[in-house]
């Protein structure tokens, strides 16, 4: 079901689709929506194809939203898609300072002599350090997890521990590569919400340890990252360093932070990733989850379950939970 809440800025960009009918690639302002197949003299069929010609076309869009004499339709009775499809997604692990903090500390050996205080101390200035000295740890996922911000969720009947990952993702405009900090955020097109779901139970190959993380298992069945609902031009939103990310479980609030607790923040992580890889238009740049998982908690996701994931300016996202079918 779609929301009427307007996200940051003068428009967004979305996929939506009427109730008997084809995905198109649309523009949201006031709360209605433009199909961009009509309103685009070279028709795109995915807001993808837009983000090809993002430069040329951002300005087409600005002129668009403020033109009322146009074929709207209201956003509500449109079914809302994920905003895009990527060609690749670039996932950012332990990148939130008091997320991991508390991990470390909730993991720490039986016989540790350091108090819980103590031990904060030590790994918050582990944390510093490799925030001003260390490198991103990032991995990549399937285009396959993606679904929509209000479908439903399957878990998989393996998964032991699936868990929740509400995320910020900057979305890529052009081809990067080998892009400096200074110059990674102008490869961004905008930002949406991406929920990284993880089976905590497969994160770690229990038959081969010295392998380390499986994160084919663990990250990438179907539907495992609900995305959107929203693409927000980068222009509309003032600070991607300092955006409220909040997750709630059947209304009880599970994450709350602010992406300003980021280790490496998004023109870092872009610039890092483009060292190795070339990325392109449309691609995702997840950014970390915040404290507050499912495994902090010692409540994982089950049957029925309904998450609501929202982030500054960006919408909101309402997924609910079901298990996978024999």
């Amino acid at each position: 079901m779609a929301t009427l809440a307007q996200p940051a800025g003068p428009f967004a960009l979305g996929t939506f689709s009427p109730a008997a009918g084809e995905p198109f690639p649309g523009l949201l302002a006031k709360g209605r929506v433009l199909d961009l197949r009509r309103a685009l003299a070279w028709a795109p069929s995915e807001v993808r194809a837009v983000l090809e010609r993002w430069e040329e076309t951002l300005p087409v869009l600005h002129s668009l939203a403020d033109e009322d004499a146009l074929d709207w339709q209201p956003l509500e009775g449109l079914r809302v898609h994920a905003p895009l499809q990527p060609r690749q997604i670039f996932q950012s692990g332990a990148n939130y300072r008091q997320h991991v903090i508390d991990l470390e500390v909730a993991h720490r050996s039986p016989d540790d002599p350091r108090t819980v205080e103590e031990a904060r101390a030590e790994i918050a200035a582990v944390m510093d350090r490799r925030a001003a000295e260390d490198l991103p740890y990032v991995f990549v996922g399937l285009p396959s997890t993606v679904a929509g911000p209000y479908d439903d969720v399957v878990l998989p009947s393996w998964a032991e521990q699936p868990d929740w990952e509400l995320e910020l993702a900057a979305v890529i405009a052009k081809p990067t590569h080998r892009v400096s900090v200074g110059e990674a955020l102008e490869q961004v097109a905008g930002y949406t919400i991406a929920n990284d779901l993880t089976d905590r139970a497969t994160v770690f190959r229990r038959d081969m340890k010295a392998i380390g993380t499986d994160w084919l298992r663990c990250k990438n069945a179907p539907g495992f990252t609900p995305l959107g609902p929203w693409l927000v031009p980068a222009g509309s939103v003032a600070d991607p360093g300092d955006l409220r990310v909040t997750l709630t479980l059947n209304g009880e609030t599970m994450q709350d932070e602010s992406t300003k607790d980021m280790l490496f923040g998004i023109a870092r992580l872009v610039s890092y990733i483009s060292q190795t890889a070339r990325l392109l238009p449309g691609d995702l740049v997840l950014t970390g989850s915040p404290a507050g998982n499912g495994i902090h908690w010692g409540r994982l996701l089950r049957d029925g379950d309904v998450m609501e994931g929202s982030i500054t300016g960006l919408g909101v996202q309402r997924t609910r939970c079901v298990e996978e079918s024999e």
